[in-house]
């Protein structure tokens, strides 16, 4: 296959017997002692939950290391990074459920999940809540839909949407935005929080004269308390308890053959060496994310 050829839905192959469906669940912004702080119990029955570190500090570079299938890894010891690598490329084998010969013939030269998948006859879905991540991204790049939601706290929206065909496997990304700021839940007011230039948009405050030699200006915004932003880290721990929820909701939605990943993009700073939020800082709290995999829990079709 020709690295550059795209199918349309009418001209997918045949799959490959036995491959999986497959959700890879990205919790925005969610840093791993977050997950530990709530102790979620849906997530819990994926299996044990892993710290690992990212890739990458802000959420669009994150998320193309993943679809690349970099998913984020633990500190190897006594491993080559080549050999974690391919450890890496042959576990991917192991979730889809497909032969490894054909992952590395036609994976690797693509290096890009949903062109792969596609070449061999799986759905390619995306709902994503970040605006950075819209379709007009090259994350956007062969997915046979591609969706920015409405809110970005919306998974159960996401959930409600999702689809899946019993002919042929299905490959889903869910960007979920609940977890990032103002780490907030449908219908909850987010008034009192401060606004922060960066995470609220950092590009819709630079201004400009009328004259069009004149430098832009950026309005910047005061830097938080140490109080505001542990209160901040306070409300992405809630968060996780209202996502846990839904996630039982996910488990009865999804086909029993259905292998799920729940992580993280990056994670977030609360006041760590003075610090907030991530993307421009390098910090060992914005690369530490919570990481879990399995098959949907055979308890729920117990």
């Amino acid at each position: 296959m020709a690295q550059d050829q795209i199918f349309t839905v009418n001209e997918l192959p045949d799959p490959p017997a036995g491959a999986r469906n497959m959700i890879l669940v990205t919790l925005d912004s969610l840093r791993y002692d977050s997950w530990v702080a709530a102790s979620p119990k849906n997530l819990s029955r994926l299996g044990e939950v892993q710290k690992r570190y990212s890739y990458a500090t802000w959420t669009p570079p994150s998320h193309y290391n993943l679809l690349m299938g970099l998913f984020p890894h633990p500190i190897p010891s006594n491993m080559p990074k080549s050999q974690y690598i391919k450890k890496e490329f042959l576990e991917h084998s192991e979730r889809f459920q497909i032969d490894v010969f054909e992952f590395k013939r036609k994976h690797v030269p693509a290096l890009f999940f949903p062109t792969f998948l596609r070449s061999i006859g799986y759905h390619t879905r995306a709902m994503v809540s970040m605006p950075v991540l819209n379709g007009f991204t090259a994350i956007n790049r062969d997915f046979e839909s591609y969706e920015l939601m409405k809110r970005h706290n919306d998974f159960a929206t996401m959930i409600d949407k999702l689809e899946f065909d019993p002919d042929r496997p299905t490959f889903y990304m869910l960007n979920v935005g609940e977890t990032h700021y103002p780490y907030s839940v449908p219908g909850e007011d987010t008034s009192t929080m401060p606004h922060v230039s960066g995470l609220h948009g950092g590009v819709g405050k630079l201004e400009t004269e009328e004259s069009e030699a004149a430098a832009p200006k950026l309005t910047l915004d005061r830097l938080l308390t140490l109080d505001e932003m542990h209160e901040a880290h306070e409300r992405q721990i809630n968060t996780v308890s209202y996502v846990d929820d839904l996630f039982g909701r996910l488990f009865e939605k999804v086909p029993s053959d259905t292998y799920i990943v729940v992580t993280a993009d990056h994670g977030d700073l609360f006041g760590e060496d003075g610090m907030f939020g991530h993307g421009s800082v390098i910090h060992e709290k914005v690369l530490e994310v919570p990481f879990a995999e399995g098959l949907v829990p055979k308890d729920v079709f117990a």
